[in-house]
Order: structure tokens, then C-alpha cells, then sequence
């Protein structure tokens, strides 16, 4: 679809928000928080993507995703930059994000990132199963299906789940 009108920012913003995340496809890059900035000149558009942490094989998906969702609405020239500073934080999901990871089945982060160099690391001491809501809950692996995520067990329900780590 290709406009001769200018389009605008926050029109920009909603394409590339609307892109969602290759390894939990019920999240969209906004609702993920990598999504950090679009920048608009005339018909031309930059977006910046912070990846989850430096190795996340899914910022290239995100990337090519952002690229072909923004040219296919006539954009004239999209760039994608990958900004590693500040780190991304779970702070940035947002709570309809959390949401749509419980719902999903994924016990989403608790509690707010440490701050770095600021002393002693809190520490979690249960993760709320996301199907039944107990917190008898045990770490099988500290790595899940993807590397911000870790495998729990449900000692009620006895259901494996994935719980998003706090970073």
C-alpha cells in the first residue's frame, strides 16, 4: 500500500509495534519493551530495538520483521538500529505483556531488576504457577526454551512451565 501522504510517527510507531516476537508470538515487540524508538524523516523511518540481551538469536527475526512490515506501508527507506545501551530490563514489558504471558502459560517476571552495582541481588524466593496460581512451584533448569526463560515444575498441579527471568 503505497501513499502519497506524509505519513507520521506515531503511524510508524503502530506498524513496527504491531511486530511480534518470533520465540512467543503472543508478544509484540512493544509489549516486550525492545521496541525504544522510531524516528521519521519525510518518507524515510529508523527504529530502534534493544535485544532482550546482546546473543538473542530472535533481534534478527525482529529486524527483518520491523523492515518488511514498515516497507510493505510505503515507507520509502526503513533502518533498523540495535541499541545495547541501557540493557534491556523486564522493566520495560509492558503489564499487558505480563498478561498475555500468563495467559499464554508463562510465568511472567516478578519484581523489578536490580540496579547495577547497587549492592546485594534480591532474590525470589517462588514463582506463581501460571495455570493454577500456587506457589509451590521448584526450578528445574535454570535455562527454559529460550535463555531468559527457566523451566519450573508446579508441585500442585504438576505442570512444567516456563517462567520469564527477571533481568
Amino acid at each position: 500500500m503505497v501513499t502519497t501522504a506524509t505519513p507520521t510517527r506515531a503511524a510508524a510507531w503502530a506498524i513496527a509495534a504491531a511486530v511480534v516476537d518470533p520465540e512467543i508470538p503472543v508478544l509484540s515487540i512493544e509489549d516486550l519493551g525492545v521496541l525504544r524508538e522510531v524516528l521519521v524523516d519525510g518518507r524515510n523511518v529508523e527504529v530502534v530495538l534493544t535485544p532482550t540481551y546482546s546473543g538473542c538469536p530472535a533481534i534478527d527475526a525482529m529486524r527483518d520483521d520491523v523492515v518488511l512490515a514498515l516497507t510493505a506501508s510505503g515507507w520509502d527507506r526503513v533502518t533498523v538500529t540495535l541499541a545495547l545501551s541501557p540493557a534491556w530490563t523486564t522493566d520495560w514489558m509492558t503489564d499487558a505483556g505480563k498478561d498475555k504471558l500468563r495467559r499464554y502459560g508463562i510465568a511472567a517476571p516478578n519484581g523489578r531488576a536490580p540496579l547495577r552495582d547497587a549492592g546485594p541481588v534480591r532474590l525470589h524466593l517462588s514463582v506463581k504457577c501460571p495455570r493454577c496460581g500456587s506457589l509451590r512451584t521448584r526450578e528445574l533448569a535454570r535455562f527454559g526454551s529460550t535463555s531468559c526463560k527457566a523451566l519450573y515444575e508446579c508441585a500442585d498441579c504438576l505442570e512444567p512451565f516456563d517462567y520469564f527471568k527477571v533481568l
